[in-house]
């Protein structure tokens, strides 16, 4: 069976360092290697380079992590059923 790979590290984007001195600035019209490099990482290693970003964009909170559930009761008329010949309708 294939273990796991640890995402501990994924989920807390303060144990992430950057180096500082690693910086460039170009123009649009030069080629930069970019494409290169994220095509030679695997799907996953450039899911979870996504998911660090939107973590330090957004921020990380585990409490809400989850997405919210929404629940809203709606009275229907009384009529309803003779108004659509009792056939459901979108």
């Amino acid at each position: 069976m294939k273990k796991a790979k640890d995402n501990s590290n994924l989920l807390n984007p303060n144990s992430s360092k950057m180096d500082k001195t690693a910086f460039s600035v170009t123009t649009l019209s030069e080629k930069s290697g970019d494409k290169e490099y994220w095509l030679s990482k695997t799907p996953q290693e450039r899911l979870e380079a996504l998911e660090l970003m939107r973590q330090i964009n957004y921020g990380y909170d585990p409490t809400t992590a989850r997405l919210q559930r929404v629940l809203e009761i709606v009275e229907l008329p009384s009529d309803y059923m003779r108004q659509t010949n009792g056939k459901k309708t979108t």
